[in-house]
């Protein structure tokens, strides 16, 4: 078994047999892992030939950047108008469509008060994906929500990290208890949700 061996509570060895069935269909572990091939040994002449300095790619030094059309200028200013809202915005906005309190927020998603001072207060404000899971968690969205609202931290929810794939299993069945998710997390040897 993957997970360590704990009592669980009779209701809850049914969520680890499924969690358990899920990781074996989704989670596709990095290469080096038990289903991957090791990698071959390097022969000891190809690694001192690897630690020599590598030639430069450009053989002439490169010069100042060669300033921009003033058509591309005009193309880039008009995307920087377009900016979508940030992280922190959209989660106010999130917060707001829901009806919840900043406080239900982020008491639901065990993140310190302090903490999302911060996320109120800076509008260029960037989480952890621990502290951007836990707050969609917190605000019950769903798995295309969850997705939406990572991308704009720079995160997605992958295939190839465990984390992400217990995250988005207990997404998908719309079990949105934090204490539940890191207990699984936990089984998982996983970082933690929250602070």
């Amino acid at each position: 078994m993957l997970f360590r061996r704990f009592r669980f509570k009779k209701r809850d060895r049914a969520y680890y047999v499924e969690l358990a069935a899920y990781l074996q269909e989704w989670y596709i572990p990095p290469c080096g892992a038990a289903r991957c091939a090791p990698a071959p040994k390097r022969s000891a002449a190809k690694c001192a030939a690897s630690q020599k300095r590598a030639e430069p790619f450009f053989a002439e030094p490169v010069g100042a950047a060669a300033p921009l059309p003033d058509c591309a200028k005009a193309d880039l200013a008009e995307e920087l108008e377009r900016l979508d809202e940030s992280f922190s915005e959209a989660v106010l906005r999130l917060i707001d469509e829901r009806g919840m309190t900043d406080a239900a927020c982020y008491k639901k998603a065990w993140i310190d008060r302090r903490h999302f001072s911060k996320i109120r207060n800076n509008p260029s404000y960037r989480p952890t994906p621990a502290t951007a899971i836990a707050l969609a968690i917190a605000l019950e969205l769903s798995l295309e929500e969850t997705q939406a609202l990572l991308m704009k931290a720079g995160f997605t929810l992958s295939r190839s990290r465990m984390f992400d794939v217990i995250v988005r299993y207990y997404i998908e069945n719309g079990i949105y208890d934090i204490l539940t998710i890191n207990e699984a997390l936990y089984a998982y040897d996983q970082p933690l949700l929250g602070d």
